[in-house]
């Protein structure tokens, strides 16, 4: 059986649970904190961050590497376009989320807003958080509103694109942090449909309770 090492509202982590729930795989997940990682954690993740996995014998890290792993070991339902060019733009936009959405935005705010109160018993840093949200965020999410118009991002159907975006999106929701239906009309509408699918749905309630744990709020999911 596969085993995922990591938390479940890690950006990262739940890129790949959602991988192997959208490919029925069986799969437990092992919880791992990278802050306070168990013994022998380095010969998982050499990078000492998650996720991690264990399929059989083989191990692996890095939530992209191992996406593409699942996706070629499995290759049942599909996270990748057949079409070429299809699956370059969700290769990139997977990129794009993992890079620019959650390094400049989303980890940001999560360590000011979670991690600093909540860990290191500091305060937050409400300038940081005010210049992640207005000076940075305007530009990141008026991009991705920009090709957010239909029910996917590339494509006809559910792709790794969504997976990396929504994934992002549903833990920045977390942080009690609304996307404006007023100012990002397109990709607060994307949110919404992909969060109440029967799919989304089901891996935010699998979530609810390490999410509670660490006092996140769900208050905007719930909405």
């Amino acid at each position: 059986m596969l085993t995922i090492y990591g938390v479940p509202f890690s950006v990262h982590t739940r890129k790949i649970t959602l991988t192997a729930a959208f490919k029925g795989l069986d799969y437990t997940l092992e919880q791992v904190f990278p802050f306070d990682p168990p013994q022998q954690w380095a010969s998982l993740s050499p990078t000492g961050l998650i996720p991690a996995i264990k399929d059989g014998d083989f191990t692996l890290a890095d939530s992209t590497a191992i996406f593409l792993y699942l996706e070629r070991a499995y290759p049942a339902q599909p996270l990748l376009p057949q079409d070429d060019k299809l699956a370059g733009q969700a290769l990139f936009l997977d990129a794009y989320a993992g890079g620019t959405l959650f390094r400049t935005i989303v980890h940001g705010l999560f360590f000011q807003k979670v991690l600093r109160p909540k860990v290191r018993g500091e305060a937050t840093d409400q300038a940081v958080v005010d210049q992640i949200c207005n000076g940075i965020r305007p530009g990141v999410f008026g991009y991705l509103d920009s090709i957010a118009g239909g029910d996917y991002l590339v494509g006809n159907s559910l792709t790794i694109a969504d997976i990396a975006v929504v994934s992002n999106l549903l833990t920045y929701s977390y942080l009690g942090l609304d996307i404006e239906a007023a100012t990002f009309p397109k990709l607060a509408a994307y949110f919404k449909r992909q969060i109440a699918s029967s799919f989304f749905g089901t891996a935010i309630r699998a979530e609810q309770a390490a999410v509670d744990a660490m006092g996140l709020d769900r208050s905007l999911i719930a909405a």
